[in-house]
């Protein structure tokens, strides 16, 4: 039965932790791949019906329209399980009427942590969280960002209150208060902002900046006094500053406010599991343009491999962010 074949699936990505399962077309049938913190595996190959009926499957509990084959489509839902994950859909035909589809798999806040390459930077995270202003989070989908951001947070949620503005919500947190963008409603990242303000919060987590009106909006809330927390677009932390610049922040605005940039990756070890690397710049060295990770960053991978922790491939592959 195909649901036996997609509770298999499911297993199989979480007890590999992968952040994504791919079923895509492959010759005469479809391909189920899963990507980790290691590399892009094939899981298996399975017929042309049998890819359709998996598609079928998710999209109809999804609620997605399952006879549209063409245009693309989001979707979500909650798979329970041992390990609950949150799964993300999206659909699309290509030219040749052949569908493929790709979910994110989202794990449970306390399943996502993951080991720190230099375990004091989390300690420094949680530092700088304590100067509030805004702190600033780069690198590419998958690196855990967002999960950075709830570990940082999650230190003042005991004296505290913490808002978060995301879409959609990754990570179900009880002690935050947490909206999630609906456009069409209304719900823009901006407004959503302005309503936070109202209710008062200590902390923000805004899961992007990604537009002139959402970066003028958690510059105003970190000027208020508000730790504010956001990913944005950047290939190094201080890329991050160019950035807002880019999206129309006054560099005065932003002399003010800014309290660290980092840039994150999930570095694979030599035993399999992922570590989290951090670029954090903060103070003067915010200022000054590059186009590259600190030497620090370069330095830290260099000696994880001069001690086994990483291989040198590894390290040379990272080294560049």
């Amino acid at each position: 039965m195909i649901e036996d074949l997609i509770q298999k699936l499911i297993a199989a990505a979480v007890t590999q932790h992968a952040s994504d399962i791919y079923v895509l077309p492959h010759e005469t049938g479809y391909q189920i791949r899963l990507r980790t913190a290691l590399a892009l595996v094939i899981w298996q190959t399975v017929t042309l019906a049998v890819g359709m009926q998996i598609m079928t499957y998710f999209k109809f509990h999804a609620n997605m329209a399952v006879s549209e084959r063409r245009r693309p489509q989001v979707g979500a839902l909650t798979w329970s399980g041992p390990v609950p994950v949150e799964l993300r859909f999206s659909t699309v035909g290509d030219y040749a009427n052949q569908e493929s589809l790709v979910i994110r798999v989202i794990y449970p806040y306390a399943a996502t942590r993951a080991a720190y390459l230099v375990p004091p930077q989390q300690g420094q995270l949680v530092s700088l969280a304590q100067r509030r202003g805004l702190m600033l989070f780069a690198g590419p989908t998958g690196a855990g960002k967002t999960t950075t951001m709830y570990t940082t947070a999650s230190g003042l949620a005991q004296s505290a209150v913490v808002l978060t503005v995301e879409d959609p919500v990754e990570i179900k947190e009880s002690r935050f208060i947490q909206l999630q963008v609906n456009e069409p409603a209304g719900m823009s990242y901006d407004a959503l902002i302005k309503v936070g303000l109202r209710h008062r919060p200590d902390a923000f987590i805004i899961g992007e900046i990604r537009d002139q009106q959402t970066a003028q909006a958690a510059v105003r809330a970190a000027l208020s006094g508000h730790l504010v927390m956001s990913t944005v677009h950047a290939q190094t932390a201080v890329g991050t500053v160019s950035r807002l610049a880019d999206l129309g922040v006054a560099p005065s605005q932003l002399r003010q406010v800014l309290t660290a940039a980092c840039y994150q990756r999930l570095i694979p070890k030599q035993d399999g599991t992922p570590a989290v690397l951090l670029d954090i710049v903060t103070d003067s060295s915010l200022w000054q343009a590059t186009v590259t990770p600190t030497e620090r960053w370069r330095e830290t991978l260099e000696n994880a491999a001069a001690t086994q922790i990483i291989s040198a491939a590894t390290a040379a592959k990272f080294r560049a962010g």
